[in-house]
């Protein structure tokens, strides 16, 4: 009885996004846009984040200064950098480089926002490799509008260049579908994805002006600090950031070891907001704790098949649940590509999976030393020379 039991509880983490998305088909959907509508010229902060590497910034701050808006700062921390080679002559930019290595996002945001010039209404995080669409500010407004004080917005892959990148933005847009989109529709909150997304300057403190998170991961604090406080974390699917994907497989493997070490380090999360909703009766965060307790999707089909053999010798009649809860995996995954007009690239890449969960097993396995082995992806930027215009026009 108990192998049955364990397995219908590894399974539930593939039923999660039906259930989402039938309680989002049995809810009013909120419209939330600018078109027609007059809505108020917030004041942003835009912060930039770089650490060791600053060969992408002038060309993440250019984008930013194309946008169709005018009440806002942009302030670059490199941390631990080099900046004798930045020539960025602009009224609106701010160079900060600190005096001490900080090796830490809320460290490095905190040292910005310590550093504002006039008290901003919202501050909004962009990563180094990043570009932002001309109505990224524009479109925020309307959810800030409409009464929210958190938004995750869209990460776009601004490169396709190999199997790897297409692979890491197939991944991408699935959790996007699952863990943003779907979660939103059902009346939770989506998860934060550590740029391209925007808070109230005066929540952001509350939630992190007394943490100290060393490595990666603040995001995921952060979430669940918006969710205590009882917020609802809206996603933007108007709000466009293009990110820099994997290109590489080194690159890929510390990347998944820090996201893996991550998950490993903060899941507890999610098991006490899951005891904190059931008490309170709070969907939103009982939908949410799901999600946090969730883990990587490599690991999840990894054991999927371990418990599929297993059963070939101790129960075949359970495959038949096994078969179904994949079969709705995949409708969801392609569904997910498809709902966000997938690169044809992408569909393409698909057949090299296997290589890619056998560099996230790689990943796996150095885990444990994450942050030791680097602290942020490192960026190809010869790979990454796209003009946003260029991009636009693939949406």
């Amino acid at each position: 009885m108990w192998w049955f039991l364990l397995q219908i509880i590894i399974g539930i983490s593939f039923w999660v996004p039906p259930l989402f998305f039938l309680v989002g088909k049995c809810r009013k959907k909120r419209k939330i846009s600018v078109e027609g509508k007059s809505v108020p010229s917030l004041d942003y902060a835009i912060i930039v984040t770089a650490y060791q590497q600053v060969d992408l910034i002038e060309e993440v701050v250019q984008s930013i200064l194309n946008i169709n808006y005018e009440r806002y700062i942009i302030y670059v921390v490199a941390d631990n950098c080099d900046i004798s080679q930045l020539h960025i002559n602009n009224e609106r930019v701010r160079i900060l480089r600190p005096e001490k290595v900080l090796a830490s996002n809320i460290r490095s945001h905190f040292y910005a926002i310590d550093r504002f010039e006039r008290n901003h209404d919202i501050v909004t995080i962009i990563d180094s490799d990043n570009l932002i669409d001309k109505e990224y500010l524009n479109q925020l407004n309307a959810y800030f509008a409409a009464g929210y004080k958190a938004v995750q917005g869209v990460r776009k892959a601004k490169n396709l260049n190999t199997v790897y990148a297409c692979l890491d933005e197939a991944g991408d847009i699935y959790y996007r579908y699952i863990d943003r989109k779907l979660p939103f529709d059902a009346g939770s909150s989506a998860s934060l994805a550590g740029s391209g997304m925007a808070f109230t300057v005066d929540i952001y403190k509350k939630c992190l002006g007394e943490m100290l998170i060393e490595g990666a991961g603040f995001d995921k604090v952060l979430q669940y600090e918006l969710l205590r406080r009882k917020e609802h974390i809206a996603f933007a699917e108007q709000v466009i950031v293009y990110d820099g994907k994997t290109a590489k497989s080194d690159q890929l493997v510390k990347q998944r070891a820090r996201w893996i070490n991550t998950w490993f380090r903060f899941w507890m999360l999610g098991l006490k907001m899951m005891f904190r909703s059931i008490v309170r009766f709070d969907w939103n965060q009982f939908a949410f704790s799901l999600m946090l307790m969730r883990p990587p999707l490599f690991l999840m089909l990894l054991i999927t098949g371990l418990v599929c053999l297993i059963n070939i010798f101790v129960s075949p009649w359970f495959l038949v649940y096994w078969g179904v809860t994949l079969l709705v995996f995949f409708i969801f995954f392609f569904g997910a590509l498809h709902y966000f007009r997938a690169d044809k690239r992408i569909y393409k890449s698909i057949t090299y999976a296997p290589r890619f969960i056998f560099y996230q097993l790689l990943a796996f396995v150095k885990a444990k030393r994450a942050n030791q082995l680097s602290v942020a992806t490192e960026h190809d930027s010869g790979s990454a020379h796209y003009e946003i215009e260029e991009l636009r026009k693939n949406k």
